[in-house]
């Protein structure tokens, strides 16, 4: 059985974010993808089986971190597309049908749910976690589950430190925290970092799913605009282009394989 490593939301190796990728032609159980997942041990590993022509969707598609199995995954997502090398993929997953456009220039565009964000009050705990002062806090809907945390500058998102430990007691997926670029005319408009202790990963290198949040986020602070760029500032960082369209967010990016090889075990 073949097993895939490509590092997402990158075009260099060894930066981005990896995720594992699977395809298979039917699903096993998912504690056996679970238990894959585990021994892959990147924050996601994808698994995927082509499904009967005629349906709404080409394949059907499952994220699992090395703990838990997650509702939306990009950079998971992104890998897959970039596996399969077709111009045109459509998934069904527990978030709906996604799909996955190859433009001929290497990069991949995903269409998304936008995330429906619900401004709420800042949990006691969160300051002390972060270490960092809080200009505001959103949930991030049922598809992602995460607390989008505005603070005060780029500096304080790249210097955190957060108590990852308490972290990973909380109910919500992750924490995005997030903060508008220190320069205009620097390559982006926003920085953020993914801390999703709770799901399995301490810090996750590019967060496709978290930027279907940080896109309507930003657009708003922004002027209203709807083609934006963040930089996901974990130590590999990884660029990620995004087009809010209503109720759908496209996430483009690019990828490349690092790793092909043989899944011994099935």
């Amino acid at each position: 059985m073949r097993i895939q490593i490509v590092d997402a939301f990158t075009a260099e190796p060894f930066a981005g974010n990896p995720a594992g990728v699977v395809v298979l032609s039917e699903f096993p159980t998912a504690a056996w993808m679970q238990r894959v997942a585990a021994e892959v041990n990147l924050s996601e590993t994808a698994f995927l089986h082509p499904l009967p022509p005629g349906g709404d969707a080409d394949f059907a598609l499952r994220w699992f971190t090395p703990a838990v199995e997650v509702a939306l995954c990009g950079h998971a997502t992104l890998a897959t597309a970039h596996v399969l090398g077709r111009d045109k993929t459509s998934f069904a997953t527990l978030s709906g049908v996604l799909t996955a456009t190859a433009a001929d220039d290497g990069w991949y565009t995903l269409d998304f749910p936008t995330a429906p964000l619900t401004p709420i009050e800042t949990p006691p705990w969160l300051a002390v976690v972060l270490g960092a002062e809080i200009v505001s806090v959103h949930h991030t809907g049922p598809n992602t589950d995460d607390l989008l945390v505005e603070l005060r500058d780029e500096a304080t998102v790249r210097g955190l430190r957060p108590d990852l430990a308490t972290l990973a007691s909380k109910e919500n997926r992750g924490v995005v925290v997030t903060a508008r670029a220190a320069e205009a005319g620097g390559g982006y408009d926003f920085v953020s970092r993914f801390f999703g202790a709770a799901a399995g990963v301490g810090e996750d290198p590019v967060t496709g799913s978290a930027h279907t949040a940080l896109a309507p986020f930003w657009s708003a602070r922004l002027g209203g605009r709807t083609e934006l760029t963040g930089y996901q500032a974990s130590p590999r960082g990884g660029y990620v282009r995004v087009t809010l369209a209503g109720d759908r967010t496209h996430l483009t990016g690019r990828a490349v394989t690092v790793i092909d090889g043989e899944l011994l075990v099935s």
